[in-house]
């Protein structure tokens, strides 16, 4: 997969909650650190997302801000 986003993350899904219309799938990136991504239902359907998969969370955004 070759994408233009240079923020990607390899990890492992640890769960997935399905709502109405969009999930949340949990990834687990090592160091007791999570990311959690909001996806529509058909997505997970489509990519067949499961439990222990291993996955690459791409991060693209335009602002970060920075809080202290």
């Amino acid at each position: 997969m070759k994408l233009s986003a240079r923020n990607q993350i390899k990890g492992k899904i640890m769960k997935i909650v399905k709502g109405q219309t969009t999930g949340h799938v949990h990834i687990d990136i090592g160091n007791d650190v999570v990311v959690t991504s909001s996806i529509t239902n058909e997505a997970i359907d489509e990519l067949k997302l499961k439990k222990g998969d291993k996955v690459v969370a791409v991060i693209k955004a335009s602002d970060v801000m920075v809080g202290k």
